[in-house]
């Protein structure tokens, strides 16, 4: 396992157990950010680095009992706290590293990715790979429930222009892993685009 994984786990599993709690307010705008979605019925879609799964119940109501709801995360004590709460009964869950799927090609129809992006290694590679296993035309959302200048106070920092979210950043890095950037909203209440998968 890389240091940077390695990483990832270490901050995740310290605040496994407490991670609802500390955003118990979210779940609306988790449930209008996988409304932009435009999932049907049926759809498969892909929660990636899912932590607790608060998104899966609004994607399985997206996708109602026919579709495929996943949640890969590589957090052990995050999916712990996800089954905990439930939430394994609207998706499967996944112990997964997003830079290497356990995915066939072009199976899904949408990944839905909270606050994944800046926990990515190698975010051009990593957003190449989850590409992968979308079919063409298929839609990713990196979603945030608070906007970048939030983010920033609350971590104690100051956005920067080299920030990886800022829209000129943003765009030009999914290009680069095949994917057209078709929506950028940066608010204080929500940081949510969306790419669609070229063919």
């Amino acid at each position: 396992m890389s240091d940077d994984h390695t990483h990832v786990q270490e901050f995740f599993t310290a605040r496994a157990a407490d991670w609802d709690r500390r955003f118990p307010d979210d779940g609306p705008a988790y449930a209008a950010a996988v409304a932009e979605l435009g999932l049907r019925e049926g759809g498969r879609v892909l929660d990636a680095g899912c932590g607790t799964g608060r998104a899966l119940p609004a994607l399985r109501a997206a996708v109602g009992r026919p579709g495929v709801v996943l949640g890969a995360d590589l957090t052990p004590a995050m999916l712990r706290e996800a089954a905990r709460a439930g939430r394994d009964r609207d998706g499967a869950l996944l112990l997964a590293d997003v830079a290497r799927l356990p995915l066939r090609s072009s199976s899904l129809d949408a990944v839905f990715a909270a606050g994944l992006i800046a926990h990515l290694p190698q975010p051009g590679e990593n957003l190449r790979e989850i590409r992968r296993v979308v079919r063409p035309g298929g839609t990713l959302a990196l979603f945030h429930p608070v906007g970048r200048a939030a983010l920033a106070a609350r971590q104690g920092r100051r956005l920067t222009p080299d920030d990886l979210r800022a829209e000129p950043n943003l765009r030009a890095l999914l290009t680069s892993a095949g994917w057209r950037m078709t929506s950028y909203v940066d608010e204080d209440t929500r940081f949510l685009a969306l790419a669609v998968r070229d063919a």
